[in-house]
């Protein structure tokens, strides 16, 4: 039986704990404008700290014109008012330390906005100091686009910039110019940036789009996607090959892990869409890239059990050696696990999340199962959705405000939100979750519970067992602890599992069925559609 094997080491605070997105407006808004900020935040420390959480991921706060809603920087060192000041952020960091966990910050280094003073100084003159900090060309001899390359967000990834007469890159709007990182000017801007908010006390950053930092030097044609098919975003139509996961990236992720290893435990995390064998490179030679290259696969892969586990495998057999691998259920560009495969399926989710091998990443409101909110095509703020708007894909359904209580606008704000949130946020909230044992809030509070007080769960080793067109089983085992079989029922049918190599028995120390804990099992174990269970193994 193939076992995956754990760190042999004392494992470090971002191996340890469990990782929590708040999306900044989305969360808790403290001065009544109807958009989430610092103060917000701050005062629910209280309750992700009593959820278990360890470490907090903030999305963008910074200075920003919001055309992505601060994903177009115009000031890295900057908070945007409507997130607070720089005293907010300070006294959010002091209570989150206080109360022994860890924050992480979003950096977004591939781009800036439009309106960022280099890219302003940048496309005043074709002789200005900054004009190589952006990526600029000219248009070919017909006076077309320098290449094919598309944007994320529909359209070309070229803009014509009538005063110098040449076309400057952008991967996302026109309004997020990308930065040129083979500009060791560039490099250094970026590495002082992130100077600023470690020397802040910041534990770490989640880098935005990692492998989009370099491109191609010779501006070649992205191949035409032999799959594209109608529904899919216009930018899939080719393969972003030259555009993106270029060799030299690798160089410059070690430039800013070397940054980070000047500090006491700080942590970096790449956003990264590649295959699994592209990903593990992140890691980078001897582990001296990403601390973890965040790992999507079960954002994108069907919920099937044999293609679930196979991938796991897969992941595990490629990770490098001593690579800490991770889990990520949602975040704020992915519909949410429950909108993607259904309420009870959800807590099955939760379960495989919080008990495979590696730190996990819960997105806000995914411990309450909120769903995407269907919102009215005139109230659309997603660039992503209004630019492509026969496609269905904004990504505003995802990030609604958070679902506090049953009071107006569920305790998110006394305004009007931002985005409008779910008409049952009534019944799907934090208060009435808390009160009912049976309920998702509080099935998380347990398996966070049960990870962080089992060494086999935090930091053993995985055993694949079994997976079927139904089930997935697998073991989590360390030296001197109790080991776990986690049995997890992917099908909406009753399943029958039977350990024909590896001794099941023990007892159901949790469920997503609270009324089989206590059970014993030995070897066949029958689950109803929908159904989770940990079984503590018997020594």
């Amino acid at each position: 039986m193939k076992t995956m094997n754990a760190q042999q080491s004392p494992l470090l605070w971002w191996q340890k704990d469990i990782i929590y997105q708040v999306y900044p407006r989305s969360f808790q808004d403290s001065n009544a404008d109807g958009i989430g900020d610092l103060e917000g935040i701050r005062r629910r420390v209280g309750y992700l700290r009593s959820l278990g959480i360890n470490a907090i991921w903030l999305s963008p706060i910074y200075a920003s014109p919001m055309a992505d809603f601060g994903y177009d920087i115009s000031d890295y060192t900057g908070i945007h008012p409507l997130f607070g000041n720089m005293n907010d952020f300070d006294r959010l960091i002091a209570e989150v330390h206080d109360a022994g966990m860890k924050l992480i910050l979003d950096l977004v280094p591939n781009h800036t906005s439009d309106q960022h003073p280099w890219f302003i100084e940048s496309r005043s003159s074709r002789d200005n100091p900054k004009r190589n900090w952006y990526l600029w060309y000219d248009a070919r001899p017909d006076g077309s686009v320098p290449n094919n390359w598309l944007s994320a967000f529909g359209g070309s990834a070229w803009e014509w910039d009538e005063t110098t007469q040449q076309y400057y890159y952008h991967a996302f709007l026109k309004e997020q110019p990308d930065l040129n990182w083979r500009n060791p000017e560039v490099q250094e801007a970026m590495l002082n940036v992130m100077r600023f908010w470690l020397d802040r006390g910041v534990d770490g950053f989640r880098v935005d789009v990692m492998w989009h930092m370099i491109k191609d030097q010779q501006l070649r044609d992205n191949p035409v996607n032999p799959g594209y098919l109608p529904h899919m975003p216009t930018c899939d139509q080719v393969l972003p090959v030259y555009s993106t996961d270029q060799p030299e990236v690798h160089e410059l992720v070690q430039k800013m892990r070397q940054l980070l290893d000047t500090y006491h435990e700080r942590m970096m995390i790449g956003e990264i869409y590649l295959p699994i064998n592209k990903l593990v490179m992140y890691y980078g030679a001897g582990n001296n890239g990403a601390h973890l290259p965040f790992n999507f696969m079960l954002l994108s892969l069907p919920w099937d059990a044999r293609q679930i586990a196979a991938s796991i495998d897969e992941y595990e057999g490629a990770l490098p050696a001593r690579a800490w691998p991770n889990w990520v259920l949602g975040n704020h560009d992915q519909p949410r696990v429950t909108s993607r495969v259904g309420l009870q399926q959800a807590r099955v989710a939760a379960m495989m999340l919080l008990t495979l091998r590696g730190t996990p990443t819960i997105y806000y409101g995914d411990e309450i199962g909120m769903r995407d909110v269907p919102i009215p095509f005139e109230e659309v703020q997603d660039p992503q959705g209004l630019n492509m708007p026969d496609k269905n894909l904004s990504r505003d359904p995802a990030r609604t405000p958070m679902q506090w209580d049953n009071s107006v606008n569920a305790g998110f704000t006394t305004a009007r939100p931002w985005l409008r949130l779910a008409a049952d946020y009534s019944r799907i909230n934090v208060q009435r979750q808390e009160q009912d044992p049976y309920s998702m809030l509080h099935l998380y509070k347990r398996l966070i519970k049960l990870r962080q007080q089992s060494p086999a769960l935090y930091g053993g080793n995985y055993i694949p067992v079994h997976a079927d067109t139904q089930a997935l089983a697998y073991i989590r085992k360390a030296e001197d602890a109790p080991s776990f079989m986690i049995i997890l029922n992917l099908s909406h049918r009753p399943c029958y599992f039977k350990a024909w190599q590896q001794p099941c028995k023990g007892r159901i120390i949790l469920a997503t069925s609270p009324e089989l804990e206590g059970t014993q099992v030995a070897d066949a174990v029958n689950l109803a559609g929908d159904e989770g269970i940990i079984i503590e193994l018997e020594p």
